[in-house]
């Protein structure tokens, strides 16, 4: 492993091998003062970007190579460059980058080498950019309705259709140069608690794991994949000092690296989410990551919390509680993967960013997965204009999802291009606007809802059966979870299109107008 490292890179001191293993970001779009002293003072080697660092393509290229070169001069070591580019919901890069489909989304479309595609275009803007490490794909497996977090980032609720799925994105990403991290191990499909705001729990032992939430991780690592992320979820049945999985040595160490015969990087999850900050404390909590074998530390958002985990492993080291040889053998492996993808590669360039093939190649995805989920479509006519478009703006679903586009109104984009009436209600109708709703639509033959989570804001599915039970007709369009057409009877039509994007309301748009036939077949997510 060790001719793969940086020739130049090999740190010597304490502080510099533990800031090699700390990841961090930062706010607005340059450097901050505080960045530029966690890396010359902290030595902290690796950065994560989110949706706040990105203005458009040319800032965050010009971004990513003062990031490269600050990390290079700092610590003497090349950066792993980190972001969060699933697709669908959780998408970081601007506007005039191209944003792939999210998981469902293309596994709706029922071809797996949509999700190779997929990668393939994120690898290759993600390097463009300066960007080497993608935190995706999910191998979750949502297994659970309720789930608040996962979902439709998730390609399905079987095992078969995760790892067919999960195998070809991981494919197309390191195909394209790109490291990507499966995540969330060993899965967290499975629960009703998101893990940025609680501390989940499952049930489920070792058995129930190996018969489904495994089987996708245990594909992919088949597969050559080369990181894995670890979940903030607790498993008392598996590992019992009531500890998550981030800090279990029993679930990183025996099942992932014993049981599973994992040999790559092992990353945690942001130790500032609630599910360790709240319960055992950021620097705690990467101590407890270190001991248990996972190999790099995300501490995302504090420049506070990043000085006190550097501080805090110093002390354990300095007092015997952290073996050095654990301290090194995650340096290793960090400096391994920096030799493999952070070492001046040849990138493409800029202009491959947003390019017009990647957004044809995309809007073919998100057009095979519109699905007619129940009843069937009629499609408007040029000269029919007596529809209502009716829906809520998006909103902020959970702390993974990006920021929302304030400009993105399905009544708006959907009057626009088709012609009829707008109307725009509150997130979760109170009782006068339902009784505005229905007065509008007696104006109008069709009434179409653009629903955003319905089962979170009953409101909207209670304007929908209150329009089927005056006689309208009426399509529904699940712009989020495709569980919310479950609850719906009466209905002409219930489109699932599982993301409230720019590009998931084109595809829409094209398919109520009849230009696309929605082919998508969404029964590896829900039977009706």
């Amino acid at each position: 492993m060790a001719d793969m490292e940086p020739a130049y890179c090999r740190p010597q001191s304490l502080r510099e091998k533990i800031g090699q293993l700390i990841v961090t970001g930062f706010p607005g779009t340059s450097v901050t003062e505080e960045l530029e002293a966690l890396v010359r003072d902290w030595k902290v080697g690796n950065i994560i970007l989110f949706a706040h660092n990105a203005e458009n393509k040319t800032q965050l290229a010009r971004l990513c190579g003062d990031l490269h070169r600050l990390v290079e001069s700092g610590t003497g070591c090349p950066a792993l460059i980190s972001i969060d580019q699933e697709g669908g919901r959780v998408t970081r890069l601007p506007r005039d980058a191209v944003n792939v489909p999210g998981a469902m989304a293309i596994a709706a479309a029922g071809d797996p080498s949509g999700a190779l595609t997929a990668g393939r275009i994120t690898a290759a803007e993600l390097r463009a950019l300066g960007i080497n490490f993608n935190l995706a794909p999910v191998l979750d497996i949502n297994n659970n309705k309720r789930n608040p977090v996962i979902n439709v980032r998730s390609y399905g609720d079987t095992a078969e259709t995760v790892a067919e799925y999960g195998v070809q994105a991981l494919r197309g990403l390191r195909n394209g140069g790109v490291l990507a991290a499966l995540k969330h191990f060993p899965g967290h499909g499975d629960t009703e608690v998101d893990s940025h705001l609680g501390l989940p729990s499952s049930g489920k032992s070792l058995a129930d794991l190996e018969a489904l939430e495994l089987l996708p991780f245990r594909v992919a690592i088949a597969d050559g994949a080369e990181a894995v992320m670890i979940a903030h979820m607790m498993f008392p049945n598996i590992e019992p000092r009531r500890v998550p999985a981030t800090m279990s040595s029993v679930i990183v160490g025996d099942l992932l690296k014993g049981k599973l015969g994992y040999e790559g990087l092992v990353v945690s999850d942001c130790l500032e989410m609630d599910a360790v900050k709240k319960y055992f404390g950021t620097a705690q909590g990467a101590l407890g990551a270190l001991k248990a074998g996972i190999h790099l530390l995300f501490v995302s958002h504090t420049p506070s919390l990043v000085r006190e985990t550097v501080e805090v492993i110093e002390q354990a080291v300095q007092s015997g509680e952290l073996p050095m040889e654990t301290l090194d053998a995650a340096l290793d492996k960090v400096l391994y993967y920096k030799g493999k993808y952070a070492s001046g590669a040849e990138a493409p360039p800029l202009t491959v960013v947003g390019c017009e093939t990647h957004r044809k190649e995309a809007a073919a995805i998100s057009d095979a997965s519109i699905c007619v989920v129940s009843g069937s479509l009629d499609p408007l006519r040029p000269e029919e204009t007596r529809t209502l478009f009716v829906g809520s703006l998006p909103y902020r679903t959970d702390q993974a999802s990006s920021r929302v586009a304030g400009d993105l109104s399905f009544p708006d984009v959907m009057a626009d291009r088709l012609g009829g009436g707008r109307m725009l209600v509150g997130i979760d109708p109170v009782e006068a606007e339902i009784d505005s709703v229905l007065r509008e639509a007696e104006r109008y033959d069709r009434v179409m809802y653009g629903l955003f989570n319905g089962s979170d804001n009953p409101g909207q599915l209670e304007v929908v059966r209150r329009l089927v039970a005056a006689g309208k007709r009426v399509t529904a369009v699940a712009l989020g979870k495709p569980y919310d057409l479950e609850a719906l009877e009466g209905i002409d039509c219930g489109l699932a299109a599982f993301e409230y994007t720019a590009l998931s309301l084109d595809s829409v748009a094209r398919v109520l107008s009849g230009k696309v036939r929605p082919a998508g077949r969404i029964g590896n997510v829900w039977h009706r």
